[in-house]
């Protein structure tokens, strides 16, 4: 079974920088995505940043510009850097891919910013 694995989540003060990864049982060139989402108690999960096997990558408005998505794909391990971080952006992060007609989720991870 693929598993993902999250990790990087943190409390940081608002405008650091965080750094999230997910690594992957799987060959991450075998996915045909991988994305990551947030989201908080309450709310529904929302999508930040994908990234798909040619490497391409989108952004959600709300972290254009302060966001980015890389892939290495012999540690099998996709990142998403945030920077600039703001309190709105405090939520739980998980790792989504999208493997054949399977979708597969981490565990997530939490940032917290603080300000």
């Amino acid at each position: 079974q693929v598993q993902l694995v999250e990790s990087g989540g943190r409390q940081v003060q608002a405008g650091g920088s965080v750094k999230l990864s997910c690594a992957a049982s799987e060959r991450t060139l075998n996915f045909n995505w991988m994305a990551c989402y947030r989201q908080a108690p309450g709310k529904k999960r929302e999508r930040v940043a994908d990234i798909k096997a040619d490497g391409s990558t989108e952004y959600v408005d709300a972290v254009k510009g302060r966001v980015h998505n890389s892939s290495d794909d012999i540690k099998n391990t996709v990142s998403l850097e945030m920077n600039r971080l703001k309190s709105e952006d405090t939520d739980m992060y998980y790792c989504y891919a999208h493997w054949g007609t399977d979708e597969i989720w981490g565990q997530g991870t939490r940032v917290t910013v603080s300000s």
